[in-house]
């Protein structure tokens, strides 16, 4: 089923015929005759010492100064957001960690002159939804880099101005997906290239964690915009923590693509029960009807028939858990808790995990080696369990080298997308939804990413500077 505008591009071949033919085409442009793709593998100049502005100084803003301020070769310079005590909080943490004060930019709609500062490369976006796709074009149009929090758009339209900005400006537009670089995804991901998975063919990812304080919780400063965006809508507004690190574990966008989505939601149960539990009969909330499902189901086909479900609850009494199953002809591995399993002989079969002590044998033997570099320093930083440290000093790693980011704005709306297509199937009683290819057939031959490193000498990070940081999350 077709769905967005942009259909006509998944015949771009003929648009780059067109363009050599007319002349059109020059190295380096933003239409690349080559690929369907130009910022894919895409290296920016580097960037020796990064001049980094952050905008949305709530807890997320707040973390990465205080995790940056542990790496060399990156100062804050300009930050952001319309309240000012934690404009304030942000200052403190710099001056703690000695280091200059950040120019200050107060306001609702602050954050384009931060876009346009001349003394930043680099945007960090960790505002509300509704901000992201508006911070992320200023940010590029304003000629910087920008990073910005999950998701990164909601709607397949964002999704492809996101695309065609990033190529136009020649900027990174990468989604600050951290679960991709959680150990045991990483594990995955290198279990998956050495070859000891086999041919890969399901894999299952969520994001359950109970979020229903939301609904019940004024936020300093700010209306509860996260339970307001549950309010009004359903499918699932938050795929990409599941989602994403498969993707690169499958090769999505590099050898492969989602072709295809049905989804389907249950009844909304938890969130009517804990508001009538916890607010006054009187409280607008209370009243209030929440579209969000308690548990969205979402089944998605790529190119190549392998099959991914994703699945997204934010309302029920349940563990937290993003699942991360995934499975092949050789073995399989899955996460909450870790289990790992491989075939010891073709046809032996694998009726149940490894054992603890097994287990834990090819967790530290596999390990990947991101984890393996920086993976105790991260956990000293803290956020996430260090993951948020470990992805933060890979794109710094990267845009100080002038190398591809591993994650490019193609990966960014793949996934995104999936916010406006899961919730028009699950209210079309599961209907079939296309997902665009905004590769525009670049899939084919785009190269899948390696098994990455850093190398901390050229860094110049050492273990003696790196602190644990103040107000890092933890889940």
């Amino acid at each position: 089923m077709a769905t967005t505008r942009r259909d006509f591009l998944k015949g771009s071949a003929w648009m780059g015929a067109a363009a050599m033919a007319g002349g059109c085409c020059t190295h380096g442009g933003w239409l690349d005759c080559t690929s369907g793709a130009p910022m894919h593998g895409y290296a920016a100049p580097k960037i020796p010492h990064i001049r980094l502005g952050v905008v949305g100084m709530g807890s997320r803003g707040c973390g990465v100064v205080g995790r940056v301020c542990n790496l060399p070769g990156i100062t804050v310079t300009a930050i952001c957001d319309n309240v000012p005590e934690k404009i304030a909080r942000a200052q403190k943490m710099l001056a703690n960690k000695k280091k200059p004060a950040a120019k200050e930019y107060l306001g609702d709609e602050a954050w384009k002159k931060l876009c346009e500062d001349p003394n930043v490369d680099v945007v960090y976006n960790t505002t509300p939804w509704s901000l992201h796709v508006p911070v992320q074009l200023g940010a590029m149009k304003g000629g910087k880099h920008v990073f910005t929090e999950v998701p990164s758009a909601f709607t397949v339209d964002e999704c492809w101005e996101l695309v065609e900005t990033s190529e136009k400006t020649k900027r990174h537009c990468m989604q600050l997906e951290n679960c991709c670089y959680g150990e045991v995804e990483m594990l995955t991901f290198n279990l998956a290239k050495l070859g000891m998975l086999g041919e890969l063919v399901h894999a299952e990812g969520a994001y359950i964690h109970d979020l229903r304080h939301m609904c019940s919780t004024e936020w300093p400063g700010c209306e509860c915009w996260r339970f307001d965006e549950n309010r009004v809508h359903g499918g699932n507004r938050y795929p990409t923590h599941g989602l994403v690190p498969l993707c690169l574990t499958f090769d999505i966008n590099r050898g492969d693509r989602m072709d295809y989505l049905v989804s389907l939601e249950s009844n909304q149960e938890n969130f009517k029960a804990y508001m009538e539990a916890k607010l006054k009969p009187d409280n607008p909330r209370r009243l209030s009807k929440v579209k969000m499902a308690d548990m969205n189901s979402t089944l998605i086909k790529t190119a190549k028939g392998r099959s991914f479900l994703v699945q997204h609850d934010v309302a029920s009494p349940r563990p937290y858990s993003r699942i991360q199953l995934v499975t092949g002809t050789k073995g399989a591995i899955c996460d909450y808790p870790y289990r790992v399993v491989f075939e010891e002989k073709p046809g032996s079969g694998a009726h149940q995990w490894y054992g603890e002590e097994k287990a834990k044998e090819v967790r530290e033997k596999y390990r990947h080696p991101l984890w393996k570099t920086v993976g105790e320093l991260a956990k000293r930083v803290g956020g996430h369990g260090g993951m948020d440290f470990i992805m933060d000093t890979r794109w710094v790693y990267c845009l100080q080298q002038g190398l591809p980011i591993d994650m490019d704005v193609y990966d960014l709306a793949a996934t995104s997308c999936l916010c406006e297509l899961t919730e028009k199937s699950a209210d079309n009683h599961s209907r079939t939804y296309d997902i665009p290819d905004f590769t525009r057939g670049a899939w084919k031959t785009n190269k899948p990413m390696g098994i990455v490193d850093i190398d901390l000498a050229k860094m110049g990070l050492k273990d003696e500077n790196v602190k644990k940081s103040e107000g890092q999350i933890t889940v």
